[in-house]
């Protein structure tokens, strides 16, 4: 009895060594934007395509363009998103930060254009990245691409709909970042 004790209690030891620690982070929108938005991601429309044209001819960093700063601030790693409305609104921005007239981006590339969502690690970081993990009521979504060379991974807009909160995991080898982000939240996405 007492070496199936001890074997047990090296077994809960040993495997101790090998759960990887998870922090907790909620999702925050960069205050500001301006022209306001609570549509949240979706396929590009006449309406946000001339919407982001306009936030785009703002100066400085705008938060309708950059409105993903410090999205799921933690100490490892950054997260930056792609949308159809940054890819219009960035483009404007671009340009017209050059002191150039705002161009006319191109609509129908807009249109092709879905979520990808960029993982940089966090100067000075030790935990080395190796995996996203976004989750629907629990249920992960597989991205239509995935990079993980490059750390990018693209979805449909399904996956971002703001009808309920998502999560998404940051993976690392040292430990996990669960980032929440409730349907309030994803209203404010472009």
């Amino acid at each position: 009895m007492a070496r199936i004790l001890l074997a047990a209690i090296l077994a809960v030891s040993f495997g101790a060594v090998f759960v990887v620690a998870q922090t907790q982070v909620k999702a925050q929108i960069a205050p500001g934007a301006k022209p306001a938005w609570e549509k949240g991601i979706a396929p590009i429309t006449p309406e946000s395509y001339y919407n982001a044209i306009e936030c785009g001819k703002q100066g400085g960093n705008p938060a309708c363009v950059f409105w993903d700063t410090g999205l799921c601030k933690n100490p490892d790693f950054e997260l930056a998103m792609y949308t159809p409305y940054k890819a219009v609104a960035y483009e404007v921005w671009r340009v017209v930060s050059q002191k150039k007239p705002a161009p006319q981006p191109n609509y129908a590339e807009a249109q092709r254009t879905r979520i990808t969502v960029g993982v940089t690690p966090v100067r000075g970081s030790k935990n080395t990245f190796t995996g996203l993990v976004l989750k629907r009521a629990g249920k992960a979504v597989t991205p239509t691409s995935r990079e993980l060379t490059t750390r990018r991974f693209t979805f449909d807009f399904p996956a971002f709909s703001a009808g309920a909160g998502i999560s998404i995991d940051l993976v690392g080898k040292e430990r996990t970042i669960t980032c929440s982000i409730d349907a309030a939240t994803l209203r404010l996405m472009r």
